[in-house]
């Protein structure tokens, strides 16, 4: 009987280490593709602010957005992101002062500044561009982290394309890091442990 336990409980941690090594090549592979299409909204996923100033990966997503908003491919752009620990400032809020700064009028931009973590921020977009009756999203972040957002928003019932924003390097190391890191995070989502 505890022979039998135990190869359920190795086969088990094995098809688990399968499937996260699946959805790590998953992430990988979406994380290169730039799928830019028309679509009604570009989400930009927030990332640490400093006092008000968005940080260089932060600044990163918002020039890559501008760039697809000054190409026409959407008429609006949303930013995301809470306060992160900061009492006075949120991602979302940052995103879109920085957004006007650059000429972007200020009705073009939604903002979501509840989310504590992607899968709230999602969250919350999602309902929001649900009440405003748009359908389709470009989604900007990371390359890493555009295969997770686009599942939690296609579950939506939305269109997503992603659009990673350009690298400066590649680390292989981190980068293996941080998709097997996405991996965990996405599977965890889709047993309903949102982290």
């Amino acid at each position: 009987m505890q022979r039998a336990l135990r190869n359920v409980l190795v086969l088990a941690a094995s098809l688990l280490l399968i499937f996260v090594g699946y959805i790590s090549l998953r992430i990988q592979q979406q994380s290169g593709r730039n799928e830019e299409e028309p679509a009604d909204v570009i989400l930009v996923l927030g990332a640490a602010e400093y006092h008000g100033r968005p940080s260089p990966v932060l600044k990163a997503r918002l020039d890559h957005a501008l760039e697809l908003y000054h190409r026409k491919l959407a008429p609006r752009i949303m930013t995301t992101g809470g306060a992160g620990g900061d009492p006075v400032f949120t991602e979302g809020a940052v995103g879109r002062t920085y957004l006007i700064n650059q000429g972007v009028p200020p009705e073009m931009i939604i903002v979501e500044h509840e989310g504590e973590s992607t899968v709230h921020s999602i969250a919350a977009a999602g309902e929001i561009l649900r009440r405003m009756n748009l359908r389709s999203v470009i989604v900007v972040s990371d390359g890493y982290h555009i295969y997770r957002v686009k599942k939690m928003l296609e579950s939506r019932g939305l269109t997503v394309y992603g659009s990673p924003r350009p690298e400066q390097s590649h680390n292989t190391l981190r980068d293996q890091w941080l998709y097997l890191k996405q991996s965990v995070g996405y599977i965890l989502w889709l047993f309903g442990l949102p982290i």
